[in-house]
C-alpha cells in the first residue's frame, strides 16, 4: 500500500528489496575504487565524497517487481502489491565527475557497479556480488549520483550506507547499494544480475527473446480508496500517483463505471522530472452500490496505458491500467 501523506517516503516507509544479506560495513575502511579501462585507479574515503561538489536531487524509485502479484498467470518472485515504489530527495557527488578524475580510456562501452552485499543464488554455483552495469553514456548523464544522503540524513544503513548510484527514471534495480566498486569495460556486462535477471522474457521455454529492463514504464496506481472498500455516499476523494520514466506524465484520469467514461483528475504539484506525481479526484456519489474505479495515465508523447500487462516470465514492468471495485452503502 502507497504512503502518500507527503510527496516524500518517510525512511521507515520507503520499501526495501535486497538479493542477499545486509553487508558489514566499517566505514574506517571502506572507500570507492574506480578501476578498469581508466588512466589511472582512483581511491575515494567517504570524507573525500563528502568534501566533493554536491548536488541535490528528487527521485522516485520503483523495483521492477511492483504490482508483479496482478500479474496473470501468476509468475514467480517477490508478490509485490502497490507498495514497492517510493520518492526520496538524495544528495552526493555526480558520477560523471568522478569518471572525469579517473580518466576514461578510448573504447569503454559500459560501467559497471558492485555492491558490498553478496551470497549464494538458487540457480547457479558460487558466490556472488549484487553487480550491475550502465551504458557508458548514462553513465556520463549528469543527473547520475552517487548519493550519500536521503532526506536532508545521511543515507540510512539499510538504503545502502555509506553510499549508493541512484539512476533516475531506471527501475531501482540499477540504484546499487553499498556501492563500493565501479570498473569501466569494454565489452557487454553479462553478471546474473543484469543477463539472467531484470530481462523481459515472454518465453517459459527460452530466454534468446529477452530484452533488458531499464526505465520506468508509464503508470498510475489508486491510493485511496483501497480495493473493496465500502464508502459513505456524499463526497468521497480518489487519490494516487502517476510516473514515467521517460516522457513525463500530463494527464491522469478516472473512470467509476469499469472504463465507459472518463473524467480529468487534478495535480497536488507541479512535474518535476524523475518524481512521481501526485493526484486527486473528488467525487460525488449519491446512489447506492458496486462501482469499478479504473485509473490511466497518458504521456507527453500520446501514450496511454493499456488494460493488459505485457506478461514476463519474472514478471517486471506492470503497468496495466489499475481496477479496484468498491461498495457505497
Amino acid at each position: 500500500m502507497l504512503s502518500l501523506s507527503s510527496r516524500i517516503t518517510p525512511e521507515n516507509l520507503f520499501y526495501i528489496r535486497n538479493h542477499f544479506p545486509y553487508p558489514n560495513v566499517d566505514i574506517r575502511s571502506w572507500g570507492l575504487c574506480i578501476k578498469g579501462c581508466v588512466h589511472r585507479e582512483i581511491y575515494f574515503r567517504y570524507d573525500d565524497l563528502l568534501k566533493m561538489p554536491q548536488v541535490t536531487l528528487a527521485v522516485t524509485l520503483e523495483c521492477a517487481g511492483d504490482k508483479r502479484s496482478l500479474f496473470y498467470p501468476k509468475v514467480r518472485g517477490e508478490q509485490w502489491g502497490l507498495g514497492a515504489i517510493s520518492h526520496a530527495v538524495w544528495m552526493g557527488v555526480r558520477l560523471v565527475d568522478l569518471l572525469h578524475l579517473a580518466g576514461i580510456q578510448m573504447n569503454v562501452r559500459e560501467v559497471t557497479f558492485e555492491g558490498m552485499d553478496k551470497g549464494v543464488r538458487t540457480d547457479m554455483p558460487g558466490i556472488f556480488s549484487y553487480k550491475r552495469s550502465l551504458p557508458l553514456e548514462h553513465a556520463l548523464n549528469p543527473d547520475t549520483i552517487i548519493a550519500l544522503y536521503m532526506n536532508g540524513k545521511p543515507l540510512p544503513y539499510r538504503h545502502g550506507y555509506p553510499a549508493r548510484l541512484i539512476v533516475p527514471g531506471w527501475y531501482g534495480m540499477a540504484s546499487v547499494k553499498w556501492l563500493h566498486r565501479i570498473t569501466l569495460i569494454q565489452e557487454q556486462f553479462q553478471g546474473p544480475f543484469q543477463v539472467v535477471d531484470y530481462v523481459y522474457n515472454r518465453n517459459l521455454l527460452t530466454s534468446s527473446s529477452s530484452n533488458p529492463v531499464t526505465t520506468i514504464r508509464l503508470n498510475s496506481t489508486i491510493a485511496r480508496p483501497l480495493d473493496q472498500e465500502v464508502l459513505a455516499k456524499g463526497e468521497n476523494w480518489v487519490s494516487g500517483t502517476a510516473l514515467s520514466g521517460e516522457d513525463p506524465v500530463v494527464l491522469v484520469e478516472i473512470s467509476t463505471d469499469n472504463g465507459k467514461t472518463w473524467f480529468p483528475t487534478s495535480w497536488l504539484e507541479l512535474h518535476e522530472p524523475y518524481s512521481w506525481r501526485r493526484w486527486s479526484w473528488k467525487w460525488h456519489v449519491n446512489d447506492s452500490g458496486t462501482y469499478d474505479i479504473k485509473v490511466r495515465a497518458t504521456d507527453a508523447a500520446g501514450n496511454i496505458q493499456g488494460d493488459k500487462a505485457d506478461w514476463n516470465v519474472k514478471g517486471y514492468g506492470y503497468n496495466a491500467i489499475q481496477h479496484i471495485r468498491v461498495y457505497v452503502d
